[in-house]
């Protein structure tokens, strides 16, 4: 067995933007006579999509969500997402993340990415930080009916590269996924692929029971050791690679 594939999620990992989606879904409940109360952000929002946030929030209410109303809500976040991010003078991006990348390239892997923000939103900060031509596949919101710790994400990524390589044969043993959340840790695990977690969202210990390997900095992330233990010559211990 050899690494093969590597698959990002998008927030908390590429892009250090929680503070914007916490704000722009606090403004949009707001037009909606709706208060968003301490702590709910992080359980009904935070690892999983954008769909899955506001129908939660919206359904926890008592209101009736259609899915032409959701789409609406959907598309107006984007507007306003980009709105936001184009006040900004620079991209608020993980350090590490762009060197990670260029690792992964370096060494002839195949690239993707999964998340469960919307494709806009995706594609427009991968434009801006020039990182789009790295991406063969990209799997978001609106390619998927469910959300993480559903599966489905990562396994229409597999599906996608194998799509584009036919001679890949990729397994998904043979794909590393790189997370931030519980729900993201458990996604990649249900598709039963291996998953190093970066502490940028949740703390150091929590994410630690759940990944394979866990680190502080995506630039403590050691591809050569992992490549290793996909190859079988050292263990994974749910810990930082030394």
């Amino acid at each position: 067995m050899s690494l093969k594939a590597v698959l990002f999620d998008f927030n908390g990992i590429i892009i250090n933007d929680e503070m914007i989606h916490r704000q722009l879904t606090e403004e949009m409940l707001l037009a909606e006579n709706l208060i968003i109360q301490p702590g709910e952000f992080e359980k009904v929002c935070l690892g999983r999509s954008d769909r899955s946030c506001f129908r939660s929030l919206l359904e926890n209410r008592g209101r009736l969500v259609s899915d032409e109303y959701l789409a609406k809500l959907l598309a107006q976040k984007t507007n306003n997402y980009a709105k936001m991010l184009g006040k900004v003078e620079e991209l608020p991006l993980y350090p590490g993340v762009k060197e990670l990348i260029s690792q992964i390239n370096s060494n002839d892997l195949r690239l993707g990415l999964v998340s469960g923000a919307l494709r806009k939103d995706i594609e427009l900060v991968l434009k801006r930080a020039n990182l789009t031509q790295y991406f063969e596949v990209i799997v978001s919101t609106d390619d998927v009916t469910t959300s993480k710790p559903e599966p489905d994400g990562y396994l229409l990524a597999l599906k996608l590269l194998n799509e584009k390589h036919p001679g890949l044969e990729l397994k998904p043993s043979e794909c590393l996924v790189i997370e931030d959340s519980p729900a993201g840790i458990k996604s990649a695990k249900n598709a039963e692929m291996q998953v190093v977690a970066v502490a940028n969202t949740y703390p150091f210990h929590m994410l630690q029971r759940q990944a394979n390997w866990t680190v502080d900095y995506l630039s403590d992330l050691e591809l050569e050791r992992i490549k290793s233990f996909f190859e079988g010559n050292v263990e994974s211990g749910g810990e930082e690679p030394e």
